[in-house]
C-alpha cells in the first residue's frame, strides 16, 4: 500500500494511527450533541452524518450515516464498502476540491465522546492461538495433553453475550459467582478473586449468509477489526466450566476499541498462518494469506500509577484466522448476521513477555509479575485499567485502532443479601 497525503495535516505524521490510508468508522459526539456517524482522520473525526446530509457522500439511494451505528453500510457488501471508502479517499486526499466545505466537520479527537461504532447482534469468542491454548492446557492438564484432539482440526469457540459488549472506556465491575478451592467441600458465592484481562482481535461480519459459506467467502464478509478485551473470571469458570464450556465467568463486559480498522485497510499486511500439522479438511484449508501483521501491545496502570507494558505479541501468532473461525461457523447451516462479533481467542506468542492473559503471564498466580510502581500482579486488582494497542507498521505511516481501554471497579454489595 503507498502512502497517502490528506489536507488535514495531522493525519501526515509518521505516528498517527488514523493517516489517509487507514480511515476508520467510529460513532461520536461532542458534548451534549446527539451521537453520529465520524470517521477519524489525524488528530480529527469528520462528521460523515453531516457530510452526507450535504450531498458529498452519496453511493446509493439510501442514507448510511444517520443512525449512529455502521450496520447499514456494513449490510450492503464488499462492493459498496469499496466505493464507499474510494469516495472518502477523495474527499480527504491533498488537493480535494471539497475542502473548504468539509473543514467545518472537523472535531478534535481530544474533544470526542466515543461510542459503540455498531449494533452487536451475536458474540462469538474462540479459542484459536496456539500458545495461549498449549499454556493454558499445560497448567491444568500437563504438557502432554496440552491440547484438546480437536484443537489441531477446527478452531474452537463458544456462543457469548453481545448484551454485555461495551466500548473503550467504560468501567468494568468486578463480578460474584460461585467459587469453589481445590480443598472446600462446597462452593460460596463471592466476588471473583482472580478477574483477568484476554488480549483479542475482533472481527466484524457486514453482509449475512443463510448457509454454510467457503473461507473465501467467508473473508469477503467480514467488513473490518477491533481490538478486543475479553474480561475473564477465572475463578468463576474453574467451578462452572466442566462439562458445557465458560458461561458466567465470560459474561461481565466484553470491551472492544471504538473504530472499526476495514479490511481494506489492512489488505497490505496479510500474511500467513502457520504451519499446519496436520492438514486441515477442505472447507478450513488456507486459501492465501488470511492472518493480518498487528503488533499489539498490554498496559497495566494501577489506580494513580503509571502504566506498564505488560505484555506485546502479534496477530499473526493466531492458530486460526477469522475468515477460518467464521467458515467453520457457518457450516451447522448457523445464519450469520450484519453486527456478529468474532473474538479470536488470547493472542500469545512463545515468550513470556508475549503472553495475553495475566493467567499465563503468573502462571496461575505461581509467577506474580512485578509492575514498574513496584507493585506485583498475579490477577487485576480494583482500580487497575487496561489498555490494548494496536497497529500495522506501513512504510512511512501505520494503521492503527485506538485505545480499548477499561477500568476495573469494586463488586457491588452482595446483590442477594436482604
Amino acid at each position: 500500500m503507498s502512502y497517502l497525503k490528506s489536507w488535514v495535516d495531522s493525519a501526515n505524521s509518521a505516528s498517527t494511527d488514523f493517516p489517509l490510508n487507514n480511515l476508520p468508522y467510529g460513532v461520536f459526539s461532542i458534548g451534549d450533541e446527539a451521537p453520529r456517524c465520524g470517521v477519524a482522520i489525524g488528530e480529527h473525526v469528520l462528521d460523515l452524518a453531516a457530510v452526507e446530509s450535504q450531498g458529498l457522500l452519496s453511493i446509493g439511494d439510501s442514507p448510511l450515516c444517520q443512525d449512529a451505528c455502521w450496520n447499514p453500510l456494513m449490510a450492503l457488501g464488499k462492493d459498496s464498502w469499496a466505493l464507499f471508502r474510494e469516495r472518502l479517499i477523495a474527499l480527504l486526499s491533498e488537493g480535494s476540491a471539497e475542502q473548504a466545505r468539509l473543514q467545518e466537520y472537523l472535531y478534535p479527537l481530544a474533544d470526542a465522546q466515543m461510542h459503540m461504532p455498531f449494533t452487536v447482534t451475536e458474540f462469538t469468542d474462540f479459542y484459536a492461538g496456539r500458545h495461549h491454548a498449549t499454556n493454558v492446557g499445560t497448567m491444568f492438564r500437563g504438557a502432554e495433553n496440552a491440547l484438546p484432539p480437536n484443537w489441531l482440526h477446527i478452531p474452537i469457540g463458544y456462543n457469548g453475550r453481545a448484551s454485555s459488549v461495551v466500548v473503550s472506556g467504560t468501567d468494568v465491575r468486578r463480578p460474584w459467582g460461585q467459587l469453589k478451592g481445590p480443598d472446600q467441600e462446597l462452593p460460596a458465592f463471592l466476588p471473583s478473586r482472580r478477574f483477568d484481562l484476554e488480549l483479542e482481535m475482533g472481527a466484524i461480519v457486514g453482509s449475512a449468509s443463510n448457509g454454510p459459506v467457503s473461507v473465501d467467502e467467508a473473508d469477503a464478509m467480514i467488513f473490518g477489526y477491533v481490538l478486543l478485551n475479553d474480561w475473564s473470571a477465572r475463578d468463576i469458570q474453574a467451578w462452572e466450566y466442566q462439562p458445557l464450556g465458560p458461561f458466567q465467568a465470560k459474561a461481565t463486559a466484553t470491551t472492544i476499541s471504538p473504530w472499526i480498522v476495514t479490511s481494506a485497510a489492512l489488505e497490505a499486511f496479510r500474511v500467513s498462518t502457520p504451519e499446519r500439522e496436520f492438514e486441515l479438511l477442505p472447507h478450513l484449508k488456507d486459501t492465501g494469506p488470511m492472518l493480518y501483521d498487528i503488533d499489539l501491545t498490554v498496559t497495566l496502570a494501577p489506580q494513580d500509577k503509571p502504566a506498564t507494558t505488560i505484555a506485546s505479541t502479534n496477530y499473526r501468532e493466531m492458530y486460526y484466522s477469522a475468515a477460518q473461525q467464521l467458515a467453520h461457523h457457518s457450516t451447522s447451516g448457523c445464519p450469520m448476521r450484519t453486527g456478529d462479533l468474532l473474538g479470536s481467542g488470547t493472542i500469545s506468542g512463545p515468550e513470556r513477555s508475549m503472553r495475553g492473559s495475566l493467567l499465563e503471564l503468573s502462571w496461575g498466580g505461581k509467577e506474580p509479575l512485578t509492575l514498574d510502581s513496584g507493585e506485583t500482579r498475579s490477577f487485576l486488582e480494583d482500580g487497575d485499567t487496561l489498555t490494548l494497542h494496536g497497529h500495522a507498521q506501513g512504510d512511512g505511516f501505520r494503521i492503527g485502532f485506538g485505545d480499548c481501554a477499561g477500568t476495573l471497579v469494586p463488586a457491588l454489595d452482595d446483590p442477594y443479601a436482604r
